[in-house]
């Protein structure tokens, strides 16, 4: 892979001392657009919600990586989802553009007169956007393969990662929603979001009140089942419609009330075993298929080396992946991509060996493993600590590689106005010169919340920002995080350049989206009023 030669940006204390003399001591007679600059930074920086909180912001010229802004440019913090920002340059660089996921349906026995005399494995590689319609085409290979019983068991092989399905730093109150779904190298996604690892629970009211609701899982095998005891309120009640996952089983309850006149409200939770229930969707699509399976249902065991192919599928490039994971902050890509590095450079599909593997292709871009902590891809850990300036110096770097451009375009757009170009910046900065301009990733964790990314300003330059800020009180201050980007990109050499407008939201305040829940705070996906599922 090509690589510039690496920038010290704010990593050695001169250039950091001659980029802050250039920023706030210009001498008499210098353009002073740069003290104007940062002066306007510095003030947004003194909003009161971040008193007795800590930021760190860097800006860089992308070309040249002159670090042009930096307020504790070095200080380690928890960057929330912007960790996707480095878990997806390391995809892209260490498994390549064109990697892909097969997934293969194999036996070491044989067929004779329909019917199959052996196991059946079906060995997943980690893909994250296996459907329900997928697993169809397998079965239907399959019966095309001219098998219509299988006298033998149904194996599921997802061997390729790992058994740790939970990362040891997630928060345990995340485990039931989709965001915090558990990672496997064998899954099903019930939708085109490729939430793997959930099923999608629609609540419609009964026919009467006092009628219990009617609650549907899909993709539906039996597999998830329902505890319902709640039940239809009176027209124009309000909705109070607890809806949980049991922990340690997949097990969803539904109780309290949703009105007799009320639309059918959806869900999606995270299942408990995700092999178990991919599984299940592959036999009954084997069933839909006629085929039958006589043996038991075994998970978690390794496909012989003395098999053959019966069937296959093969998922879309990582570079196309790129579009749903980071569009719209999918924690489950981002965890699936870093166990996928790992095994493919160390033969240890578990997260330490994919995060080493991310962080050795880091290195190729200027960032230095000694200042920072990577702990898994998505950002759901709190124990992810990243100064912005390490960001900065990514995003300066990253620019060199032949799939940046690609990788570039798959940033969430401020205000782009399609939900798959905007993704979680979709609703942010309209109304201004960063509107289709800034394209960024967002972040948020309780207390934590990220921007960091690309802007022109108005002059036609091309910057590179990182903002994270940490530890306040209250609701995430996003706007700060907007007023930066805004002025970045409403900046001009000329003293004469207009006053920024102020953002505009075209979304407007949803309390189905609470500002504390572990992930992206964004429009991206309907939720119910009782949970906090969103990234």
């Amino acid at each position: 892979m090509t690589r510039r030669p690496l920038r010290a940006l704010l990593l050695a204390p001169v250039a950091a001392c001659m980029a802050l003399t250039l920023v706030w001591s210009a001498p008499a007679g210098a353009d002073q657009s740069r003290a104007a600059f940062a002066d306007t930074l510095d003030e947004i920086l003194t909003d009161p919600r971040l008193d007795g909180a800590q930021a760190s912001v860097v800006v860089a010229d992308a070309e040249s990586g002159d670090v042009l802004y930096e307020h504790n440019g070095d200080d380690r913090l928890m960057p929330a989802s912007n960790s996707k920002l480095l878990s997806s340059a390391a995809a892209m660089d260490v498994l390549g553009p064109d990697y892909t996921f097969a997934t293969e349906v194999r036996t070491p026995g044989r067929v004779v007169g329909g019917v199959l005399v052996g196991d059946l494995y079906l060995r997943g590689t980690g893909d994250p956007t296996l459907l329900y319609e997928d697993y169809q085409s397998l079965a239907a290979q399959l019966k095309k393969a001219g098998v219509r019983q299988v006298v033998g068991n149904l194996v599921a092989d997802d061997t390729r990662f790992d058994d740790e399905r939970y990362h040891w730093g997630w928060n345990v109150d995340d485990e039931q929603y989709y965001y915090g779904a558990p990672i496997s190298a064998l899954t099903v996604a019930p939708d085109t979001d490729y939430d793997a690892g959930t099923v999608k629970v629609t609540v419609e009211p009964g026919a009467a009140v006092g009628d219990r609701p009617k609650v549907s899982v899909y993709p539906d095998t039996g597999f998830v089942t329902v505890e319902n005891t709640a039940t239809t309120g009176e027209a124009g009640s309000s909705l109070s419609l607890p809806l949980n996952r049991k922990h340690g089983e997949d097990v969803i309850t539904v109780s309290g009330s949703i009105a007799v006149d009320a639309n059918p409200t959806s869900v999606w939770r995270a299942v408990w075993d995700p092999t178990g229930h991919a599984t299940a969707v592959f036999k009954t699509a084997l069933a839909e298929e006629g085929i039958r399976v006589v043996g038991k249902t075994r998970l978690g065991r390794a496909t012989p080396d003395n098999t053959r192919l019966l069937a296959s599928h093969e998922s879309m490039t990582v570079a196309e992946l790129m579009n749903p994971f980071m569009k719209l902050s999918n924690n489950g890509h981002a965890e699936v991509l870093v166990k996928a590095m790992g095994y493919e450079s160390a033969g240890d599909g578990g997260w330490s060996a994919g995060t080493a593997a991310a962080r050795d292709s880091l290195a190729g871009f200027g960032m230095d493993d000694s200042v920072y902590v990577l702990a898994d891809g998505s950002g759901l850990t709190r124990r992810n600590w990243v100064p912005a300036s390490e960001f900065a110096t990514m995003l300066v770097n990253v620019r060199d590689e032949a799939w940046f451009d690609t990788w570039y375009e798959e940033l969430p757009i401020a205000c782009a106005g399609e939900r798959f170009a905007g993704g979680t910046l979709n609703s942010r900065m309209c109304g201004t010169p960063a509107e289709k301009n800034a394209h960024a990733k967002t972040g948020s964790l309780t207390g934590a919340t990220g921007l960091s990314g690309y802007v022109t300003d108005a002059d036609g330059r091309e910057l590179v920002f990182s903002i994270v800020l940490n530890y306040y009180m209250g609701s995430h201050p996003k706007d700060i995080e907007d007023r930066i980007v805004i002025a970045l990109a409403s900046h001009s050499a000329d003293a004469t350049a207009e006053e920024a407008p102020a953002p505009r939201n075209t979304v407007p305040g949803d309390p189905e989206h609470s500002l504390d829940a572990e992930h992206d705070s964004a429009v991206v996906k309907p939720e119910d009023l009782t949970t906090t599922g969103h990234r």
